[in-house]
């Protein structure tokens, strides 16, 4: 890329504001920054700062420009992440993404796995957002709900998840027993996501009044909680939680299919073998010892 190194100092700069910000970002003299400024604003024959006593404050022209930078040294940073991602040795970074409520179950495989392998750096990072496997952001993808169909990805099954419907006792004896032909005069806990791929959640938008879902959380966890505290209705998997009633036990239309995503640019890499060995291996057992959990 012609002038790459112009642009990015007009970027850091745009970014810390002043020249020494910039400088210390980038690793190098004051004067060499100020040096590329001049140049590009030179060369593009536009303003791309505002200078001041405190410092340089991007033009429109400017700011379009970092825009533009920021996204390139992102991508760029990514790549890296991807090529690191491809060598023989399993060292370095690894990274996998999942659902928060999954982390308790991956924890102790990932910790086992780092212990094999002393030079590797796990990243587990669990939320709701989909992290970009085509840009380098994870090797690693356990998602929930329809099968991903992002191209370029390799997308294998990985477990069914058996989801119940439950509630506290204290709930119960507040409200009376719930039963299938009752739920509509209930309490519900909803996530408040009317885009959840969740189909448990799905059923609930399309079977449940708006009105009845009374407490809304952002995860699995705090659905357990309010759950234990008597909130109303919730989803569960089966077996996951001790002192709660099964007010309708898990229906086929409700489970959660869980996804191994890579890319297959890093899916035959031996790092992300490796790990996907490991976590097929730990699927085997968690389906023998857990009621609620089944291989595809």
């Amino acid at each position: 890329m012609n002038h790459w190194d112009e642009i990015r100092t007009a970027y850091h700069v745009a970014r810390a504001g002043t020249v020494s910000g910039a400088a210390a970002v980038l690793g190098i003299h004051h004067a060499t920054v100020i040096r590329h400024i001049d140049a590009i604003e030179a060369r593009l024959g536009v303003k791309l700062f505002q200078r001041h006593a405190r410092g340089y404050s991007p033009t429109e022209a400017g700011s379009d420009l970092a825009r533009i930078a920021q996204v390139t040294e992102d991508q760029f940073t990514q790549l890296e992440g991807r090529l690191k991602g491809q060598g023989d040795d399993v060292t370095g970074d690894l990274v996998i993404t999942a659902l928060p409520g999954f982390s308790a179950r991956l924890a102790p495989v990932l910790t086992e796995f780092q212990s094999r392998y002393p030079g590797l750096r796990v990243r587990l990072l669990t939320g709701p957002r989909i992290f970009k496997l085509e840009y380098g952001e994870a090797h690693v993808a356990i998602r929930a709900g329809t099968a991903p169909q992002e191209p370029d990805n390799v997308v294998q099954p990985f477990l069914n998840v058996g989801i119940g419907l439950y509630a506290a006792q204290s709930y119960i004896d507040k409200h009376g027993l719930p039963t299938e032909e009752t739920l509509a005069d209930h309490h519900f806990i909803g996530t408040g996501d009317l885009n959840s791929r969740a189909p448990f959640m799905q059923w609930l938008a399309q079977n449940i009044p708006a009105e009845n879902v009374r407490f809304q959380v952002s995860d699995d966890f705090a659905m357990h909680e309010a759950l234990i505290a008597g909130a109303g209705l919730g989803f569960a998997v089966r077996g996951a939680l001790g002192g709660l009633v099964e007010v309708v036990p898990p229906k086929e239309e409700w489970i959660s299919h869980l996804w191994l995503v890579t890319h297959v640019d890093l899916h035959r890499s031996t790092k992300v073998q490796a790990i996907l060995t490991q976590l097929k291996t730990a699927a085997r057992q968690w389906a023998k010892e857990d009621v609620g959990l089944s291989l595809p």
